[in-house]
């Protein structure tokens, strides 16, 4: 598939910053990333598809090597379609442990997943049987910290069908990104999280082993991850373990921006909402709430310190774009968050 031209055009990634009222969802204020490591140029490549490529110690030393960005045409392979796998080893210096990076992959033709260490960090579009293309859709995925490892290498594996056309990493400046003075949360909750559409009251407190729920990457537009055109309702969760030393704190949970309004339960318990989010979808009213930053309070004695606290987020999008579709998302000390604010107005 060919991408359109103005999609070509190299765009700065835009991560959100945001400010706090202490009443409600505020405005929110991008805050650009800087480029610290460049990945253009040879990967490990090749077709087929094999689970155990994802992992960081299997042993690629007689894969070929492919340029990146370019189509996989216009290499070797022209004509096919059909799965392949990408594979890099790259040295982060030390000075980035603990930094909030990302990948950004430019564009993809058609579906891919991107691993970390073996760690699944991000994806877009649908693999077959439930094929759906998003060469669209901007490749750009947040690294959790705890994946980095500063003193050997890191390897990213990139899983990718193409089902007709062009296909592979095929356009864009590919390397990690570190994002500038990000929102320092206690507590991450960027990555995979469970989702399903439609609507369900139960599933306000779903049980821990998600069963009947799917894996969707936090942020990021529903549409982009297998669910086009979809508009209604869904449902996301997560669960996260607190660490004692937070006990008594003033939290805040942070769900970053919402297309277009939303519930938000905490161990079964609603903490907070955005918009007017009615049963009856001919009742629900909504403006500009998708612009707003979600801040909510967590009290204290709804949150669980020795076993598995539970988030589910109850979304309604009534067109376009849908879902939690950007950051910061995770739970921050109120004193940290109120400071960070004073620090960047």
């Amino acid at each position: 598939m060919k991408i359109p031209s103005f999609l070509i055009v190299y765009r700065t990634l835009i991560v959100a910053c945001f400010f706090y009222s202490g009443s409600g969802p505020a405005p929110a204020r991008a805050q650009q990333t800087k480029k610290i490591l460049d990945l253009n140029g040879k990967w490990k490549f090749t077709i087929v598809d094999r689970t155990e490529w994802a992992l960081p110690q299997y042993d690629d030393s007689k894969w070929e090597e492919i340029r990146v960005p370019s189509t996989w045409e216009s290499q070797g392979y022209y004509g096919y379609n059909g799965y392949a796998w990408y594979r890099k080893t790259v040295q982060i210096p030390g000075t980035f442990e603990n930094k909030s990076l990302f990948i950004d992959l430019g564009y993809i033709d058609d579906v891919d997943e991107v691993y970390f260490n073996g760690e699944l960090i991000g994806y877009s579009g649908s693999f077959p049987p439930h094929f759906q293309t998003a060469y669209t859709a901007r490749r750009i995925y947040h690294i959790p910290a705890s994946l980095i490892r500063s003193d050997k290498g890191n390897v990213i594996a990139v899983r990718i069908f193409d089902a007709q056309g062009e296909g592979g990493i095929v356009n864009g400046d590919i390397c990690l990104r570190e994002e500038v003075n990000p929102v320092p949360l206690d507590i991450d909750l960027q990555g995979v999280w469970k989702f399903r559409t439609g609507d369900d009251p139960a599933w306000n407190n779903p049980t821990p082993d998600a069963s009947g729920w799917f894996d969707i990457i936090v942020p990021g537009n529903w549409e982009n991850q297998g669910y086009n055109d979809y508009n209604g309702f869904a449902w996301y969760f997560k669960t996260f373990r607190i660490d004692e030393d937070l006990k008594g704190r003033s939290l805040l949970l942070l769900l970053g921006k919402i297309d277009d309004i939303n519930e938000v339960y905490v161990n079964g318990i609603l903490t907070g909402t955005t918009g007017n989010i009615s049963n009856d979808p001919r009742k629900i009213r909504y403006s500009d709430e998708w612009l707003r930053l979600r801040v909510y309070a967590l009290p204290d004695n709804i949150l669980k310190y020795q076993s598995v606290n539970i988030i589910a987020v109850r979304v309604y999008d009534g067109g376009q774009g849908g879902g939690i579709y950007q950051g910061p998302v995770g739970i921050i000390t109120k004193e940290k968050y109120v400071e960070y604010r004073q620090k960047n107005r």
